[in-house]
């Protein structure tokens, strides 16, 4: 059975790939205990040892308030780790999968955003996630970069956080002016597991279709739920964060059909999906 050292493994996308993918490889399970992907001499000493077929990287500094003051760690892990990753994965000849973000992109767009639009990162978060991607590009040989945005699967994330309110809590404030796209950790690892064995190697965006609000979104999981709780609409000036949000966030997943005729759930049936069968 091919190896695939999946990085990141407890975070949601990890623990949904482990999931999806069950049986079809044999998993090599890594966070930081075990790889230290800011490390080149680990990195390349690790993966030599192990050579897998491919190389999962879900590890990355996702905090986006902390980046902004946690500067030279987010640059470490979401730069310079897939740097290290691509390195070794050319010298192993092993695929690399890499996660960008929808924050690569200045989020003062209209109309959903394909690969072949231009980028401008508003942060330190966005901006230290597309040098990683960069240095995928130059570095990595066959490499899948997919960019996805509004997470969430196993572990902590904005369904649970909701549904926690609810308990205690008749009216939620949820910010109501920015947009983009709810994506299940499994409808990515499903597409994740349908790349893999291809030599369909290049940048992708991967969300589930359709878009709507943070209020939306919280509306669609009370609805879900049954719960009564209601959601009061605020401005993103009413909810103040170290770093900026892009107001319009929405990708569109448009080489995975122009290529390759793959479509993502819609959002809504994937969140159904996703409250169905993840305990709350």
């Amino acid at each position: 059975m091919k190896k695939v050292i999946i990085t990141g493994c407890n975070g949601q996308l990890g623990r949904a790939v482990n999931q999806i993918m069950a049986g079809e490889y044999e998993f090599v399970n890594t966070d930081v205990e075990e790889l230290n992907i800011t490390n080149i001499a680990q990195v390349q000493d690790f993966i030599r040892e192990i050579k897998p077929y491919a190389i999962i990287n879900c590890a990355a500094h996702t905090a986006v308030d902390a980046c902004e003051t946690d500067v030279e760690n987010a640059y470490r892990i979401n730069a310079i780790g897939p740097r290290n990753l691509s390195i070794a994965a050319t010298e192993t000849k092993a695929k690399l999968v890499h996660i960008s973000t929808d924050y690569v992109f200045d989020g003062q767009g209209t109309i959903p955003y394909t690969e072949f639009d231009q980028t401008g990162p508003m942060g330190v978060y966005g901006a230290s996630k597309l040098a990683g991607e960069n240095f995928v590009k130059d570095f990595a040989q066959d490499y899948f970069i997919i960019r996805t945005a509004w997470l969430y699967g196993e572990g902590k994330n904005f369904v649970k956080t909701m549904c926690a309110l609810a308990e205690s809590k008749e009216t939620v404030r949820v910010v109501a002016d920015q947009v983009g796209t709810p994506t299940s950790a499994i409808e990515l690892a499903r597409a994740i597991a349908w790349l893999l064995p291809t030599d369909n190697y290049g940048l992708y965006h991967g969300t589930c279709e359709g878009d709507c609000s943070w209020a939306d979104f919280a509306e669609e999981i009370f609805r879900i739920c049954h719960l009564k709780t209601n959601v009061e609409r605020i401005g993103s000036d009413e909810f103040k964060t170290t770093a900026s949000r892009p107001a319009y966030s929405v990708l569109q997943n448009y080489m995975l059909e122009l290529c390759n005729g793959y479509r993502f759930a819609n959002w809504q049936d994937a969140l159904s999906e996703y409250l169905k069968e993840v305990p709350q």
